[in-house]
């Protein structure tokens, strides 16, 4: 049984002002901008400054790297020290598109400070035989070579116990990842994970090929007499990684794609990286869309390990300047894509044959396991069946496996929006071997003796903790008409659209409802040859028309379903525009992602009690009149939390809740500092004493700072005593030692960071456009 219908659910459609409309017309002369002007005023982009940044880059102001702090400094220091020390460093990568595009911009990046393949080296492990992660046997081979230092790529951030087997053997370790963060700060010379930033700040979803540039970027700003190759060479590399691994593009990680796409673009004509461009060639691609990279490039980079397991190919693949041996490899490539297609669709003909004995009806979580399945491709089939039964799904593997032990089964689970599959893992680590990932996709091993366990266990504990579930709504972000996507060929609606890529997470595809239309059934599904076999998938071909005799018919495609899936009658459909090959030569067509028989239900907001429950009364001297009741948050939040404990507060209580702070600017940074000194030296020679309360008002510092600082007070010698809720300082600095005033100025720093932090949280709530405030919350509560 596939997943229940979802509800329909069409965005808050608020009318863009006069001023945004007519500063899109001088960027799209062809077209009056009505529907762009529409859907950046849904998504938040809401001031004349945001809209010139979101949609071109050269108005976006990038965030320095500088952001990390002193972890940045640390790592530099530390890369600095290798340097001058000529000792050797082993990068430590991932065999995924993220890791393996990390891993060759530290290739690259680290190449113009080391020498490559002298005393500097790289490592990926192999997916078929081992998982994500540092492991202790990678470690001893790359000890065995006299490493001193290791910088990770995408990777290692919980890897608490192989991290200290490593420095037992005398390396230090640099982390830079994306993924979800340990529960405490791993031992290491510098830890470099974008989720250590808030919510809402511009670095906070960068993934792991972003982290990597920024580290190379610092390293740049260090010695910048070094470097012999300009910074910018390696952004194409970062687009790729960062498309291809499906994060949040918004803020830096936006810009970031948008510029390695300007570069990936060139690659058709004035190739400097000849693998890449094979490769565009082979998936028949200019480079100049983020579909060339998740439908293209992506797939056959990852394809490489999914199939032959050794992803050191797809580095040498992206960084070769060899145009012969850049040929062998893209045609490599190419093969191993076509076989991955085929080992894919095989899996997933088993699991579904598999899950035709569930009762899933019964089953909150899906966990399947065959001994024979090949490990590479679980990921993608895992996905395929959360999607299509609307629940998350665990493939597990025993492929691998040394047969003369006990066997390991490893796999990799997915999830459907609004469940937080590695929250769900976490609470099954006594039964895991290990695993690691985020809430939509995760790794993990486990002996297989453990499998009936797991599957027991983490179904229970999702009806205890979730319950019921029922899928989330179908999202609809524009409603259309036919004569709206037919005009001059679908040409000027598609460029309107094209002005909001690139897609991804945060800013998805727009999809677009055309309601009381027919589907007229073309050819059906289509064959791909692969050598001697074929690889089936399948392709319906459909014409769209609607009631209105002068529009024309529009073509489109509907991926994954037969023809005789298609609805006889009348229906609304929700769609994507889209330009590429559909018959023998691209065109504009159509997408359809979502059909049911016309009016068979409202969409949820066609009622009209559906209002925004967030108002906004930031810039309001006076709080207006309403006969509502009403929460009102009077002093601006410090972080996403405390926002949230207020967002259920006024719906517990059934209120809206006013954000009806008034603008205020905070202090600088440097200066929290000697304010907060300054204060402790009145209170110990008053010998007074304070709330914490008190000096958070006074000061204007949140929870987190205010601990850290009380903390680097102590570390310059005053004496801190909490009873109840007071604050008591006595002085007794002193002359400190040199190591003293090490701990000292990390401890200050350390103040100084989270200050900064909660200040661009200040400034980010004064300012964010309250749509985009209440649209984040949603998610949050949400999970």
């Amino acid at each position: 049984m596939r997943s229940p219908l979802s509800p329909w659910q069409l965005k808050p459609q608020p009318q863009p002002p006069d001023w945004l409309t007519e500063l899109l017309n001088t960027r799209l002369p062809q077209s009056d901008g009505r529907f762009i002007a529409q859907l950046l005023w849904q998504r938040g982009v809401q001031d004349e400054a945001s809209v010139l940044a979101f949609l071109d880059s050269s108005h976006y102001q990038p965030t320095p790297p500088s952001a990390f702090g002193v972890e940045m400094e640390q790592a530099v220091a530390r890369l600095i020290e290798a340097r001058n020390r000529q000792e050797t460093v082993f990068i430590w990568g991932d065999f995924d598109a993220d890791g393996i595009t990390a891993t060759a911009v530290l290739w690259e990046g680290l190449g113009q400070f080391f020498e490559q393949a002298q005393t500097l080296h790289f490592f990926i492990p192999n997916r078929l035989k081992e998982s994500h992660g540092l492991s202790r046997a990678g470690i001893e081979a790359i000890a065995a070579q006299g490493t001193q230092l290791i910088v990770t790529c995408d990777t290692g951030s919980s890897d608490h116990a192989e991290i200290d087997y490593a420095q037992s053997l005398g390396i230090d370790i640099i982390i830079t990842d994306h993924h979800t963060l340990p529960k405490e700060r791993p031992s290491v010379a510098a830890f470099l994970n974008s989720r250590t930033f808030p919510q809402g700040h511009p670095l906070a979803h960068l993934s792991g090929v972003a982290v990597a540039y920024k580290f190379v970027e610092a390293l740049y700003e260090a010695l910048p007499q070094v470097p012999q190759s300009p910074l910018e060479d390696l952004l194409d590399l970062v687009a790729i990684g960062l498309i291809a691994d499906l994060v949040q593009l918004t803020g830096d990680c936006r810009y970031l794609a948008q510029k390695g796409l300007e570069c990936l673009k060139q690659q058709i004509d004035h190739p400097t990286r000849p693998g890449v461009a094979k490769l565009l060639e082979l998936c028949r691609r200019t480079g100049d869309r983020p579909s060339d990279i998740s439908f293209g490039l992506g797939p056959r980079i990852n394809a490489l390990s999914r199939i032959h397991g050794d992803a050191r190919e797809g580095v040498e693949l992206l960084t070769t300047r060899d145009p012969v041996r850049a040929i062998a490899l893209a045609e490599s490539a190419e093969v191993t894509n076509l076989c991955r297609k085929e080992v894919q669709q095989r899996v997933t003909h088993e699991a579904e044959a598999y899950l035709a004995r569930l009762d899933l009806e019964a089953t909150s979580v899906i966990v399947l396991s065959d001994p024979q399945w090949p490990v590479g491709v679980l990921g993608l089939v895992a996905s395929q069946l959360a999607q299509t039964y609307g629940k998350p799904a665990i493939l597990l593997s025993s492929a691998g496996s040394p047969p003369d032990a006990m066997p390991i089964l490893r796999g990799s689970a997915r999830s459907v929006r609004g469940i937080d599959l590695y929250d769900l893992l976490q609470q099954q680590t006594h039964l895991l071997d290990r695993f690691g990932g985020h809430p939509f996709a995760a790794g993990l091993s486990l002996p297989l003796e453990n499998l009936p366990l797991l599957t027991a266990s983490i179904n229970q504990c999702f009806r205890q903790t979730i319950g019921q579930w029922t899928p989330p709504p179908v999202e609809i972000d524009l409603e259309v008409t036919l004569a709206d996507i037919v005009q001059d060929g679908g040409k000027p609606l598609f460029r309107e659209l094209l002005q909001l890529e690139p897609y991804g997470m945060g800013n998805p595809a727009p999809r677009l409802l055309i309601r009381n239309c027919w589907l007229e059934r073309r050819r059906g599904s289509s064959t791909q040859a692969m050598g001697s076999q074929k690889v089936r998938y399948k392709k319906t071909r459909f014409m769209l028309r609607d009631d209105d005799s002068t529009s024309s018919l529009f073509p489109g495609v509907w991926w994954g379903h037969d023809a005789q899936e298609l609805p006889d009658g009348q229906c609304d459909v929700v769609v994507e525009l889209e330009y590429g090959q559909l018959y023998k030569q691209s065109e504009y067509h159509l997408r359809l992602t979502a059909v049911r028989p016309a009016s068979v239900e409202p969409l949820l907001t066609d009622s009209p009690s559906v209002e925004p429950w967030l108002l906004d009364w930031r810039q309001q001297a006076n709080a207006p009149l309403s006969s509502n009741p009403i929460l009102r948050l009077e002093q601006c939040p410090s972080d996403w939390d405390e926002l949230d404990r207020w967002a259920q507060q006024a719906n517990a209580q059934q209120e809206k809740l006013a954000l009806a702070y008034p603008a205020s600017a905070l202090p600088k940074t440097a200066l929290r500092w000697r304010q907060l000194a300054g204060l402790a030296k009145y209170l110990a020679r008053t010998q007074s004493c304070v709330t914490a309360h008190a000096v958070q008002e006074q000061l204007g510092l949140g929870g987190r700072s205010l601990s850290l600082g009380l903390a680097a007070l102590q570390s310059v010698g005053f004496t801190i005593l909490l009873k109840a809720e007071a604050i008591v300082v006595e002085d007794q600095t002193r002359l400190l030692t040199d190591s003293e005033v090490i701990a000292a100025n990390q401890a200050i720093q350390q103040f100084l960071d989270a200050v900064a932090e909660e200040q661009f949280q200040h400034e980010y709530f004064q300012r964010a456009p309250v749509l985009q405030l209440q649209q984040t919350l949603e998610q949050r509560l949400l999970g």
